[in-house]
């Protein structure tokens, strides 16, 4: 005999030479395992670069406290460090039920966006009986790394291998055989064992990778006979050593996943690890052959955290921004075209719950009320902080006439257009309609005909009827209340309590009192604190103008809901909110009154924009606003979108009035800067523009002529602020061709970017198509974007606005008393 020298082949493989054969080729997990590892190391890293604060995690639980359990728990959490994952162990008593096991995963785990892989150690070691397969199915199959659910078990047994998980063991020795360099296609592959962890997934494995494959269990005659006959040979049937060398065909692949525990006195321990398979034996007639231990054991290992891994890879690419795999519904325009609400009827809409998933918003990011709308957390916005925004589309318009021109139908349109039809992932914003334009004649606020938000009856709510489609009308009401009778919240010396907050030391500092302690206060300076001396006649002043108290207040309150960047924004700007003022004619604050916070917290929620859809299933903010969509609505819809998509946000009035707030008050106070104005304009508000009656549908094009003189105003309106300018000519059944080409006409003389008709109303995304394609053009051109005006120099008035986000048309408090 020769003496045995081991050569190194590569690649995780080791040649065995006892003489002039060599007889041996040993597969080496431990490396191979550390080649995938490190290689897991750095798409880790690379998914951390892409996605800052992103880490993908895996989540352990075990029920009881095996020994063995424990070991290989900690094999696995230690292999999750050394490539980065945020790996979680959670541990069940041995008195945990079946039911407690399965809710574990059915509660946060299985719809938690931190936790990219889930796996049950087994087995069970509860003193109750627990099905194992009820609580492996109990795992989202999204998540299921062990590849142990039914799902993903029925997707491997039906070959499609790109679309589940497959089990870690068979995973490990299909990567060992193709180390070998052994072609599996047609070879003759024999699997010893049939269990759903090991035996029955390699057969099917080896199966759809084109090899003949026969299944060997324990009710097999003669397995001698069979195994004789395998090219490879893979071998799980938990018995020690009890496939022997002779059985084996010679030079096949060997794959031993066996672990089993003989006597062994010459060992510390009395015993040692073997494999099935007879090992001294079994090498000299194989060809290639993993040892037992330091085979298949680390390759179960890393394949497991190659599965997290690919989990957490599928979880950033559904969830990138402006990555959405979303469904869109074509509709078929009807003549005679039916009334909104029957066309709303006719199509509903998906479930909120998948809408949500589909722009990439987490379960716990969405609340949802009913199976229509669903409110989004502010969350978000932390989430996506570092991400680029998407291109900002504002939509205005000349001065309507009294049955308004379709301003929302266009946007709706255009961000149907956009999303379903040249496939951008698009967002469109649009304000809460309040009950004048829900119920009058200029339509229902959230678009029309085939580009409308829908269901239409949960939209259009009514603030009298108490029937907002969030509960928003209702914090309004709540707050308007608690701030409209100021006598009720007078500060006492006998029921007052200071505590140190920043209302405590902005009111003290409003008295010329240089103070941070309540205690060091004096007497009289408490008595200044605590009394505000109101003036209980200054409610009155509110109707000086013929405004109702709570009228004012819930517009004031809207506006600031619209400006406010954050919860913490709100309160501030609540705190300087003018109720009342003194007998000396000093204004008092929500502060003053110490209730800005607790109004700050009963408003929290209405800062939430509602998530709803259009008839074509577009996502969209519908949240309760002052001129335009809350900053808040628009700010997560940008992130949303991602940096190639688009957000359409609607801004209600003219050009003159509702853009000019949007540019120099809005956009001044959320940073946010647009890219492309689009202007609506109709035929009949032009005809009355040009000196026609206030409702004309006649042809006239002397008037239409004369009217076009204010669409140019309109333009450049439009325009200052250094923006590119696309008209949309929102098209009536009443208007003629003639009559919209001279309008088209008269408006690219202007020197606007393009003008084009819109037949969305009545034919959906596709009769705004060619407005979305010259908005796309458009937004390329990356004009500076600038103010009319800075703040420098301008009057109280429009400073206290910007801070409180007053509304423009309503003078301030003090000039109403300083008139009174």
């Amino acid at each position: 005999m020769f003496p045995s020298t081991v050569l190194k082949v590569g690649h995780g493989v080791r040649r065995y030479w006892d003489g002039p054969r060599a007889i041996a080729t040993v597969i080496s997990g431990n490396k191979t395992s550390q080649q995938v590892r490190e290689q897991l190391k750095k798409e880790v890293a690379e998914m951390k670069s892409q996605l800052p604060g992103f880490r993908p995690g895996l989540v352990v639980l075990q029920v009881g406290d095996r020994e063995d359990s424990n070991l290989y728990i900690s094999m696995k959490l230690k292999a999750a460090a050394q490539i980065g994952l945020n790996a979680k162990h959670i541990r069940l008593p041995k008195t945990a039920t079946e039911d407690e096991v399965c809710k574990m995963w059915t509660g946060s785990v299985n719809e938690n966006p931190e936790a990219h892989g889930l796996i049950v150690q087994l087995p069970l070691d509860s003193v109750h009986p627990i099905d194992t397969e009820k609580v492996t199915n109990a795992v989202t199959p999204e998540k299921d790394v062990d590849g142990l659910s039914s799902v993903n078990a029925g997707r491997l047994a039906r070959g499609d291998l790109q679309d589940c998980f497959i089990p870690c063991t068979p995973n490990g020795c299909m990567k060992l055989i193709r180390q070998t360099g052994v072609s599996v296609a047609g070879r003759n592959a024999v699997v010893i064992g049939r269990s759903k962890i090991v035996g029955a997934p390699m057969h099917d494995l080896l199966l759809w990778n084109h090899a003949t494959v026969t299944c060997c269990h324990s009710k097999t005659p003669d397995l001698a006979a069979h195994v004789g006959g395998a090219d490879i040979l893979v071998v799980g049937a938990g018995k020690a050593e009890m496939v022997k060398g002779d059985w084996i065909k010679e030079g096949a692949v060997v794959i031993d996943c066996g672990i089993n525990y003989i006597p062994d006195s010459s060992r510390p321990g009395g015993k040692r690890v073997v494999g099935d398979v007879h090992y001294p034996s079994a090498k000299e007639r194989a060809k290639y052959i993993t040892p037992v231990p330091g085979g298949v054991g680390p390759m179960t290992v890393a394949m497991l955290m190659e599965n997290t891994v690919k989990s957490a890879q599928r979880f950033l690419q559904n969830y990138r921004p402006g990555n959405w795999s979303i469904s869109y519904k074509r509709v078929k325009s009807q003549k005679p075209q039916p009334s909104d609400a029957q066309i709303s009827h006719s199509c509903p809409g998906k479930p909120i719950g998948q809408l949500a998933k589909e722009v990439g918003l987490f379960p716990k990011e969405v609340e949802p009320y009913g199976a229509s709308r669903a409110k989004v957390r502010l969350d978000v916005l932390n989430r996506l902080n570092k991400q680029p925004d998407g291109k900002y589309v504002v939509v205005t318009g000349i001065t309507p006439t009294p049955l308004g021109e379709g301003h929302s139908t266009v946007v709706l349109g255009l961000a149907q257009a956009l999303g379903a039809h040249l496939n951008v992932s698009a967002f469109a914003c649009v304000g809460q309609p309040s009950p004048p334009s829900s119920f009058g004649s200029r339509g229902g606020a959230v678009g029309g005909g085939y580009s409308q938000i829908i269901p239409i009856e949960e939209v259009c709510c009514s603030k009298p009827l108490g029937l907002s489609i969030t509960g928003t009308y209702s914090f309004l009401q709540s707050y308007s209340h608690l701030c409209q009778h100021p006598v009720h919240f007078f500060k006492t010396l006998n029921t007052f309590t200071i505590s140190v907050d920043y209302g405590f030391v902005t009111s003290l500092q409003k008295l010329d009192i240089v103070k941070s302690d309540p205690s060091t206060l004096t007497q009289e300076e408490i008595r200044r604190f605590v009394q505000l001396d109101i003036n209980l006649k200054t409610k009155m002043v509110l109707n000086v103008c013929g405004l109702q108290d709570r009228a004012f207040l819930e517009n004031e309150i809207m506006a600031v809901l619209s400006l406010s960047t954050s919860p913490r924004d709100l309160q501030h700007r609540l705190a300087k909110m003018v109720v009342a003022a003194s007998q000396s004619g000093e204004l008092v604050t929500t502060e003053d009154l110490g209730v800005s916070a607790v109004l700050a917290l009963l408003l929290n929620n209405a800062l939430k924009p509602c998530l709803m859809q259009t008839l074509e299933g577009t996502p969209a903010f519908v949240h309760i606003a002052h001129d335009s969509p809350s900053v808040m609505a628009d700010k997560i819809a940008l992130k949303l979108v991602g940096s190639q998509g688009f957000v359409v946000s609607d801004t209600a009035h003219g050009a003159d009035v509702g853009m000019e707030r949007f540019f120099n008050i809005t956009c001044r106070s959320s940073g946010l800067q647009p890219d492309v104005v689009v202007l609506v304009v109709t035929v009949r508000a032009l005809k009355m523009h040009g000196g026609g009656p206030r409702v004309m549908v006649s042809g006239n094009l002397e008037l239409l002529l004369k009217g076009c003189s204010h669409l140019k105003k309109q333009v450049d309106n439009a325009m200052s602020n250094g923006l590119p300018v696309v008209v949309a000519v929102n098209v009536f059944s009443s208007d003629t061709e003639a009559e919209l080409e001279l309008v088209c006409n008269q408006a690219r003389q202007t020197g606007v970017f393009d003008a084009v008709k819109c037949t969305n109303w009545s034919h959906g995304g596709a009769g705004a198509l060619a407005l979305a394609q010259s908005v796309q053009k458009a937004a390329e051109m990356r004009r500076p974007f600038h103010f009319l005006y800075d703040l420098q120099g301008c009057p109280w008035t429009l400073r206290y606005q910007l801070q409180t986000s007053m509304p423009t048309w309503v003078p301030t408090f003090s000039a109403f008393w300083q008139t009174w």
